[in-house]
């Protein structure tokens, strides 16, 4: 059986693959701590549904925010959830969330003028097509 690269196709670069991926991590973390910051007291199925992401999905999210210390579990007697406990930033989640913020202002506003430029060149196109 032959490659990808021996038919003639070429093989994703791994840095492509990671930079995507991390891309994605990041923006779901941002949005994560974002809404946190917003409600602590979300249940992880709350967070799950509005994040569009599955329960299992957004667990793993928060596990790593924990263990990098970005986000920590606090009993809080009147919440909610039926275990007690909200999740809160840590002031290094703050920080984190301010730079994440910035991130994904900056890699959207790209995505927006890249967007913006390709709409351009359509209706451009169309104009043309129709003025034939």
């Amino acid at each position: 059986m032959l490659t990808v690269a021996q038919q003639g196709g070429s093989v994703p670069k791994p840095h492509t693959m990671t930079s995507r991926q991390a891309k994605l991590q990041e923006d779901t973390n941002y949005r994560v701590m974002r809404l946190l910051e917003e409600n602590p007291d979300l249940t992880q199925r709350e967070l799950a549904e509005k994040l569009g992401v599955s329960v299992g999905g957004l667990n793993y999210c928060l596990k790593a925010l924990m263990e990098k210390g970005l986000v920590k579990m606090k009993n809080f007697a009147s919440s909610k959830n039926k275990f007690g406990y909200v999740y809160v930033l840590t002031p290094r989640g703050i920080n984190e969330k301010a730079r994440l913020t910035s991130a994904f202002l900056k890699r959207k506003m790209e995505e927006y003028e890249t967007l913006k430029a390709e709409i351009e060149t359509l209706q451009a196109e169309a104009i043309k097509t129709l003025k034939k």
